[in-house]
């Protein structure tokens, strides 16, 4: 009931924010946000948007098996914003786009455009019902299961909500919401922390150090090129991971497009760049701390690391506190990844797929049948999820998300034009043929690939429409 009750209090004030936000709203504040929106406000909420349920819960797991490597990953990110704010911000801008795929369309013909906007689709829907997921399990398993209440009414419900919050703002709603979440987030980040120095009989800076001087602190990794934690792998990848998830995804760009100008778009870009490598390690010594807690107090670890806060958190062995912050922590911070999702990919086919971005009734449509749409695509990974779920969203994205890489470095590194109607058939073969080689790598030489994949995906894509271009000078 204590769950049960945040929860409902939470949803109210969003209710109330979008209440605030909505008045006088059309389909151009519901893309576009009438482009008003404070860098400063977008670039704060973006760190929650980014930060998703699923690293609030997977990300302190994570050191029970590979440390504090992540950050290596996190490093590249830095560098990727700065490429997504300084290379594909200024062509989004000067075309003044709606949706980021419209410039396919531009440069490389509309069956171009029709594939990248339909792989955005596959992956974002597939992706953000991943990580939604998160915390319709977390309430599902922890408060409404005893209650007798099915999972698929658990995940109707939260979906509902979300819904309910953005079908009259959009986006223009999100970018308020978002900041309220981001900040819901890490306060609630910050007090757990607190709580497990309590536990440990430490204060804050104590219960830091000894998180540093523990043996899973460990970050680099530079002497095992087999490894998938290997740095310069997890760097790289992080930099094209960055790029793809966020430079062509229509779900980030979506609110980086609501600034007023491009300087403005660059300067919220970079600002939340730099937040991930401290919000991580918060996440990843939140983990240390807790596998000190657990050998203090006596408790036998989870097999599973995404098992390892709720263990803590959510069954009340801390306190009716930490119940509350984990609650609001974990729908914080999925609220704000899946509700977004639901306004790109709902803008996304008005714009890209019907291509009719002012029918109001069109957009009520979608954005209803999106939010069914996500309830079937939970309750499917609930049936078939047998991995960790931070690893296996980055999988997919591996493979789901390399033909777009392909097809923007086509379009924006060479100035030739493509045979527009193969297009489609590349963009499927290079998925398959990645993985088939990473399934010959790792039987035939024993290498593991790691989130490197999205790069070779890219690589193979570019590569088929390279020999499929039509020898003619295209548009820059």
């Amino acid at each position: 009931m204590l769950i049960l009750a945040t929860v409902a209090v939470y949803f109210l004030v969003l209710m109330a924010l979008s209440r605030l936000t909505a008045r006088r709203s059309d389909n151009e504040t519901f893309f576009r946000a009438n482009r008003r929106s404070p860098w400063y406000m977008v670039a704060f909420g973006m760190v929650g948007a980014s930060i998703s349920g699923i690293t609030f819960v997977s990300v302190p797991g994570m050191v029970m098996k590979t440390d504090m490597t992540y950050i290596q990953t996190c490093i590249g990110f830095i560098f990727g914003y700065f490429a997504v704010a300084f290379v594909l911000l200024p062509v989004y801008y000067r075309y003044n786009l709606t949706t980021i795929y419209s410039y396919l369309d531009r440069r490389l013909g509309h069956r171009s455009y029709k594939t990248g906007a339909a792989f955005f689709l596959l992956s974002k829907l597939t992706g953000s019902a991943l990580k939604f997921y998160v915390v319709c399990l977390v309430m599902h398993d922890f408060v409404l299961r005893p209650m007798g209440i099915p999972f698929g009414v658990t995940a109707s419900v939260l979906v509902l909500l979300i819904w309910l919050y953005t079908r009259r703002g959009g986006i223009k709603t999100l970018v308020w919401t978002d900041t309220f979440q981001t900040l819901c987030m890490f306060g609630a980040l910050a007090l757990i922390l607190y709580n497990v120095s309590e536990g440990l009989g430490m204060t804050l800076p104590e219960a830091f150090r000894a998180a540093a001087g523990d043996s899973h602190s460990r970050i680099f990794v530079f002497d095992n090129w087999q490894t998938t934690q290997n740095f310069w792998k997890q760097f790289c990848s992080g930099i094209f991971i960055v790029v793809v998830m966020t430079g062509l995804d229509q779900d980030m760009m979506q609110k980086n497009l609501t600034c007023k100008t491009l300087r403005d778009a660059q300067k919220d870009v970079c600002s939340y760049g730099f937040a991930f490598v401290p919000a991580n390690l918060l996440f990843l010594s939140l983990g240390v701390l807790l596998m000190l807690l657990a050998r203090k107090e006596g408790i036998a670890l989870p097999q599973s690391g995404d098992d390892l806060l709720p263990m803590f958190a959510a069954t009340g062995s801390m306190g009716t506190g930490v119940v509350v912050l984990f609650t609001i922590g974990v729908v914080a911070a999925s609220f704000s990844t899946a509700d977004s999702a639901m306004t790109a990919l709902t803008t996304s086919v008005c714009v890209d797929l019907f291509e009719r971005a002012d029918d109001e009734r069109l957009r009520r449509r979608v954005h209803l049948g999106m939010a069914v749409a996500f309830v079937l695509f939970i309750i499917l990974f609930r049936i078939v999820n047998s991995t960790s779920l931070i690893d296996a969203i980055y999988v997919l994205v591996s493979y789901t998300y390399g033909p777009l890489l392909g097809m923007f470095a086509y379009a924006l590194f060479t100035r030739r034009t493509v045979c527009d109607k193969a297009v489609p058939y590349i963009a499927v073969a290079s998925p398959l043929l990645c993985f088939a080689i990473d399934k010959t790598a790792s039987t035939v030489w024993n290498y593991q690939f790691g989130y490197e994949l999205l790069m070779l995906n890219g690589a193979l894509t570019f590569a088929g429409m390279f020999f499929i271009q039509d020898g003619n000078k295209g548009k820059a």
